[in-house]
């Protein structure tokens, strides 16, 4: 009796929490779904750019990077400074050269950037192969979308996590209502069973209830994963859960700059991406902060350049702290070195989109996502032939 109730109280919980978060979970999902493979899509239709195809670079110099910024303001025209460039390894790559700039007074992502431009340069020559305004980006649009409702950033993440939270309250007691009463009901909650069934209520029935079984573990772990990005105490549960209960996250902070202003030249960025590439020249690229002011007014509590090993993801990463005047490496913080919170950190973004696991990684976080985005859909179906069949018994009664 007390199990029964439960279960009913479970499943009116599940029944109103979907139908009135279930749009919003469907819009996360399917943004989810598309964004996937936006890294391999936007490489294909650069392709043309990423690789500025110079040739005999072996016997060629890259230009400094001061002369390439130089280029690139003349080119763009553009009234904000370069904020920073990406610098592959590869040197038949091109470089990257951004322009972003946050504006703390908007309130939706159309008016959160001032600007957000990348420009594609040959950094033997210093031309200019493409320039992206990436606020127009048909994936940088869907980010928003699925990160913030085209929300600003800063709070848009909240309105987007609790749906989220609330949905991973679904999968839960998604179970708890799918759970079997005996062996008979078992055998049909495990498999599609429609050689005999034409009526699409059911199989709408078994798509939502089957389809949310199978995809519900890993389901919790894409929504956890994204939960990160909107709530600190999920970023806290996950580093403690893996740091071993460690509460205090590694902080460098106190490592900072020392030689005076005097010192700097305009080969200091030069001099600290020879170090980088001294240091992991197996990696796939680094990026290289120009150290301008911005009108968001953001710190720094040091030069710190980010290292990305792998090319297809980012949760092997190295963190090496420099003088930004002198140009003298103070600190480096490898992926070795650090503890197993730090990794689950840094590992975040690549479970959440699957490519931790490469292409079939994300294949797989692209099918669950669609399951996902079905499952309100699925879900408001059955409330809604359920309300019909309800109404039409009404009816013949009367």
């Amino acid at each position: 009796m007390k199990k029964n109730k439960f279960k009913k109280a479970i499943g009116k919980l599940h029944l109103w929490l979907g139908l009135s978060t279930g749009l919003l979970v469907f819009i996360i999902a399917i943004t989810g779904c598309l964004y996937v493979f936006q890294e391999e899509i936007t490489n294909y239709l650069r392709k043309d750019v990423i690789f500025h195809k110079e040739q005999n670079i072996a016997s060629k110099k890259i230009l400094p990077l001061k002369v390439l910024e130089d280029k690139v303001n003349a080119f763009t025209k553009e009234k904000y400074p370069v904020h920073w460039a990406n610098i592959p390894m590869d040197k038949s790559r091109s470089y990257i050269f951004y322009y972003y700039e946050h504006n703390t007074e908007a309130w939706n992502y159309f008016e959160e950037y001032a600007v957000y431009k990348s420009v594609y340069v040959n950094p033997f020559t210093g031309q200019i192969l493409a320039v992206y305004d990436e606020t127009a980006d048909f994936f940088s649009i869907i980010k928003s979308l699925h990160y913030s409702f085209l929300l600003k950033g800063e709070w848009g993440a909240y309105v987007t996590g609790i749906p989220t939270l609330i949905f991973v309250f679904m999968l839960i007691s998604g179970i708890i209502l799918w759970w079997p009463k005996n062996k008979n009901a078992r055998k049909q909650r495990f498999s599609f069973q429609w050689s005999k069934v034409k009526n699409w209520k059911r199989k709408n029935y078994d798509l939502h209830n089957i389809l949310g079984f199978y995809a519900s573990s890993l389901a919790f772990v894409i929504a956890f994963t994204g939960l990160f990005y909107s709530f600190f105490f999920i970023q806290a549960i996950l580093y403690i859960t893996f740091s071993g209960g460690s509460l205090a996250y590694p902080d460098f902070s106190h490592i900072k700059t020392k030689a005076p202003l005097e010192v700097r030249n305009d080969l200091i960025l030069d001099k600290i991406g020879k170090k980088v590439e001294q240091l992991y020249p197996d990696a796939f690229g680094y990026s290289l902060d120009f150290g301008h002011p911005h009108i968001d007014d953001h710190e720094h509590p040091n030069y710190e350049v980010f290292v990305k090993q792998l090319s297809y993801s980012y949760h092997v990463n190295h963190s090496l702290i420099f003088d930004e005047n002198s140009g003298e490496l103070l600190h480096v913080h490898s992926h070795k070195d650090k503890n197993l919170g730090e990794k689950a950190v840094a590992a975040n973004y690549d479970i959440h989109v699957g490519a931790i696991f490469g292409i079939p990684g994300k294949i797989i976080a692209f099918i669950l996502s669609l399951i996902c985005a079905s499952l309100p859909v699925t879900g408001f179906l059955i409330w809604w032939g359920r309300k019909k069949k309800k109404k039409e018994t009404n009816t013949v009664i009367e």
